[in-house]
């Protein structure tokens, strides 16, 4: 109830409402609104609906509300974890997704702090964790830990995204889940890109894609993006090299479809991949038209994704150099 209270509050500040615009555009009592928004009362289906409709989120904001039995679910796992079940891991796996959706479509400064909390509740019930369902568990708080290090990569908290990432690969080395440990060695990569380092471009995403039991759209971005940094440091032979050896990925990767913990690794997403690729090797004309048709063949719920920016960027720098 509070995380929606905050993730809303944020929501609306970002859109430009009110307490009170927000209340008249809903047509809601203002106290009720007011009681939900400070964490006070749990918010109805149709507030939260309606709020989600006001901010266009998608219904990703909605998602983070719990029904009755599954909140209740929780809450008695929060209190004595040992007895966790299967319906408290899917309730929290459908709050992940609900947070990866509001990732799309709200400012990361605004989902970040909710996103801490829940994080920190997930793998403190994981450590007193017992039985069959454990390892499920293992697996949506590895993702979760990722995705919270994605969030701090995003507003440039470098030091404890890293740590994080880290956090996240030993759960998955943990369970064994090869596309958890190659999503999170990803994260590094990108993290070395966004610092402006080569050589952990090439290192970080070369590791993740040799990662054993990546998915193959995996290890065709993972392939790609370490091209980008082998160029980058003037290997240029290494780099072609590596974007032959992806683009003989290339089918596969489109056959089988993306698994859930890494959704938007759809063929229009590796074009991205490809055109930061063709762009750190000089090929600028091919660099903006794989860049263009990445972005335009991105669902319309993500054309305006924040994460989007340093493919706009690319885009911009592969125009003006061509």
């Amino acid at each position: 109830m509070s995380d929606f209270a905050d993730l809303t509050r944020r929501a609306l500040r970002d859109s430009g409402y009110s307490m009170s615009a927000a209340a008249r555009a809903v047509s809601y009592d203002l106290a009720y609104l007011s009681r939900v928004l400070n964490g006070k009362q749990k918010p109805s289906a149709k507030l939260a609906r309606a709020l989600d409709t006001l901010v266009g989120a998608g219904g990703a904001l909605s998602g983070v509300v719990l029904n009755p039995d599954d909140a209740s679910r929780v809450a008695r796992t929060a209190a004595k974890p040992s007895r966790l079940d299967s319906g408290t891991v899917k309730a929290l796996a459908s709050v992940l997704t609900a947070y990866r959706r509001l990732d799309d479509v709200v400012k990361p400064e605004s989902v970040l702090p909710a996103t801490l909390a829940q994080m920190n509740e997930l793998t403190s019930i994981l450590k007193e964790a017992r039985g069959p369902h454990r390892n499920q568990l293992a697996e949506v708080a590895s993702e979760f830990v990722q995705f919270g290090g994605w969030m701090l990569a995003q507003v440039r908290d470098d030091a404890q995204a890293v740590h994080l990432r880290g956090d996240a690969l030993e759960l998955a080395d943990e369970i064994g889940n090869g596309m958890l440990a190659a999503q999170a060695l990803n994260f590094k990569g990108y993290i070395a890109r966004q610092q402006g380092h080569p050589q952990g471009i090439a290192r970080w995403f070369t590791a993740a894609a040799d990662t054993p039991g990546a998915h193959p759209a995996q290890r065709l971005g993972d392939i790609l993006q370490a091209a980008a940094g082998w160029a980058e440091l003037g290997e240029t032979d290494h780099a072609l090299r590596m974007v032959e050896n992806a683009e003989r990925l290339t089918d596969v990767a489109a056959r089988v479809p993306p698994p859930d913990t890494a959704y938007w690794l759809t063929p229009e997403f590796n074009r991205l991949n490809l055109g930061l690729a063709t762009l750190a090797l000089g090929r600028y004309d091919q660099a903006a038209d794989h860049l263009t048709a990445g972005l335009a063949g991105l669902p319309e719920d993500l054309q305006n994704a924040p994460w989007g920016w340093e493919h706009r960027e690319a885009l911009r720098q592969a125009v003006e150099a061509r």
